[in-house]
């Protein structure tokens, strides 16, 4: 970004982007922002902004806050990287080049890494996202009750499971959904043909929007849960080098929505190629796709998926 280094934090909750960003010369030379964006489903790109500044380090003098566009490009070998432009937030006038690249380990750990590094098992729930957004901003909630007296400081509250230890709740959470995989019948639905570097799935809610969940798993691994089915997509990417020779995506249901069975409409796009895929689930069925690619392109490991976020 005209030279500039920066590492950019994206967590997807519902159709919009949250995260923060870091613009710095050094680890304590540094300036820090809240972020805010949504997924472009029209052309897959991803746009975002510097919303809040949080911390200033090093006394630098403000850097102006950015908007940026840019597309994922998935060149193969495992690598994921963002291309695109980026311009000052109050104009309209591009004044660089966007290059990111994903990387494993973070150079300013924050708040935001647990939720990244659990998001395949529970933490794209968005009241946990919206709750680790709360700490990483320092903000706090407003009381719905006015002029409500503060409570002696004997007094002690017992916290929910979840307010105690989130983990231990998205822990259960996955266990569940393991065995409801476990004890209901996958329904075959079709099978797509897989190749190329990744493959891109879009999960809608089918006909009407009545508050279908789902969670998803990739040869019995779960890969997302808390899934809600709307009429923008919920984006999956997942690299082909990754897959096995056979593949099995299932969708298990959360719930059964306003409207029973909970359904899903899904679209596969495969190189030039696109898959429209109609699939269901109850409390006794899970709908199942195969994903099948050539013998020749297998990789032996178990098949993984990576959410659409740097």
């Amino acid at each position: 970004m005209n030279r500039d280094r920066a590492e950019i934090k994206f967590i997807q909750s519902g159709d919009s982007i949250t995260g923060t960003s870091y613009y710095y010369q050094s680890a304590n030379n540094y300036q820090r922002y809240s972020i805010k964006g949504y997924f472009d489903p029209n052309n897959n790109s991803v746009v975002w902004w510097d919303d809040q500044l949080i911390s200033n380090e090093g006394k630098n003098s403000e850097k102006n806050a950015l908007m940026s566009v840019a597309d994922f490009n998935c060149p193969g070998g495992g690598k994921m990287m963002l291309d695109g432009t980026t311009t000052p937030k109050e104009s309209h006038i591009t004044t660089g080049n966007l290059l990111l690249t994903k990387v494993p380990v973070a150079s300013f750990p924050d708040e935001w890494d647990y939720v990244i590094d659990n998001y395949t098992i529970g933490t794209n729930d968005p009241d946990i996202i919206d709750s680790v957004g709360l700490i990483a901003f320092g903000h706090k909630k407003k009381s719905k009750i006015i002029d409500e007296p503060e409570p002696p400081t004997a007094v002690v509250t017992k916290p929910t499971v979840s307010q105690a230890d989130p983990e231990v709740a998205l822990v259960e959470h996955k266990k569940k959904m393991q065995e409801d995989l476990t004890i209901r019948k996958k329904v075959f639905v079709t099978e797509i043909p897989v190749t190329g570097d990744s493959i891109e799935l879009r999960f809608f809610d089918n006909v009407q929007v009545d508050g279908d969940s789902i969670t998803l798993f990739l040869n019995d691994k779960l890969i997302f849960t808390h899934i809600r089915l709307t009429e923008k997509p919920f984006i999956v990417k997942i690299p082909v080098n990754e897959l096995n020779e056979t593949n099995e995506l299932t969708m298990v249901a959360e719930n059964l929505g306003s409207i029973p069975p909970n359904t899903a409409y899904m679209v596969a796009i495969v190189g030039d190629k696109r898959y429209d895929v109609n699939l269901s689930s109850t409390e006794e069925t899970s709908g199942m796709i195969r994903l099948k690619k050539p013998a020749a392109s297998v990789n032996p490991t178990n098949g993984a998926a990576s959410p659409h976020k740097p």
